[in-house]
């Protein structure tokens, strides 16, 4: 894998079928999508991947599944986050028998961590990991917003880089800033529409959630972010504009725009939109909507 890592990388949703086993056509099936819609890179496990409502089996069969299915054309990133720290270990090791390229780490969930034990729980995990390890900053799901220090200290143990998720624009250019001596450090959003932003201001890519069934329009948003192509950017932004009030927008709930994603993906004929429990699948006229918008977008495209 080269350093930094950069572009678009899809927090790739995870297929289900009805009984909550993993659909493996589905997951070949999206897997092609996200390729041949030119991503950069695919993270497995995450948010949007429902990590942490998967069995460990079933986490093991899909990693060493999109491992195969990609077949090294694009970097595979791995969600490693637990609450167990062995069991975080047991997610590393299988992604490196399943040669996977990374794996991403974000605080453990449940019991609030202050920023020194986040430090001391990297001393401790990251020499333990047989791959490299991008970092994760999800303050609104682990209850810790990592701070600069943490992230030092995490690049002194050896991490690649940080996939920022806090929505905190100012927070985002600091590390810019702050690593800007390290270009082989990647430093990620994961905010779909501060992507120009983060480009232009010296960022490498963006983990977009949208880019798993709209890939080609987040690749060109990215590439004309690139080429600061001002034109280019207003209309591709105005159209993930739209993607954040029609298709995210659909349902009362945050879990929206996971079931979103993957009920746009159910209506394209890619795969299933079986959600792991506790979410569950969007209701038919959530979904008939969400397959207008869908329908809507794709006259225009």
């Amino acid at each position: 894998m080269n350093l930094p890592l950069k572009g678009i990388i899809p927090p790739m949703i995870t297929p289900l079928t009805e009984n909550g086993e993993l659909d493996l056509i589905g997951l070949e099936k999206l897997i092609e999508h996200l390729i041949s819609g030119g991503v950069h890179g695919i993270f497995i496990l995450g948010t949007n991947g429902e990590g942490p409502s998967l069995t460990y089996a079933l986490r093991k069969e899909l990693i060493h599944n999109a491992c195969k299915f990609v077949d090294h054309r694009v970097p595979v990133l791995v969600g490693i986050t637990d609450t167990s720290f062995e069991g975080s270990i047991e997610i590393a090791q299988c992604s490196k028998e399943a040669e996977a390229d990374a794996v991403v780490v974000a605080p453990p969930y449940y019991f609030p961590v202050s920023q020194s034990e986040m430090m001391e729980y990297l001393e401790n995990l990251i020499p333990e990991l047989p791959l490299p390890v991008m970092m994760y900053n999800m303050p609104s799901h682990t209850k810790l917003h990592l701070s600069l220090e943490t992230v030092r200290k995490a690049k002194e143990l050896g991490a690649i880089g940080i996939k920022d998720s806090s929505g905190d624009m100012a927070y985002f250019y600091s590390l810019i800033e702050e690593f800007k001596g390290s270009p082989e450090f990647s430093i990620i959003t994961g905010t779909e529409l501060f992507i120009p932003e983060s480009i232009i201001h010296g960022g490498d890519g963006a983990v977009a959630g949208g880019a798993n069934f709209f890939p080609r329009l987040y690749v060109d948003l990215y590439e004309a972010s690139l080429a600061n192509d001002k034109k280019a950017i207003t209309e591709l932004r105005n159209k993930v504009i739209k993607v954040y009030d029609t298709i995210y927008s659909v349902g009362k709930h945050t879990s929206r725009i996971t079931k979103g994603t993957k009920t746009a993906l159910a209506v394209m004929g890619i795969c299933n939109d079986y959600m792991a429990q506790p979410l569950r699948k969007f209701k038919p006229n959530e979904r008939r909507k969400i397959k207008e918008y869908i329908e809507e977008f794709e006259k225009i495209n």
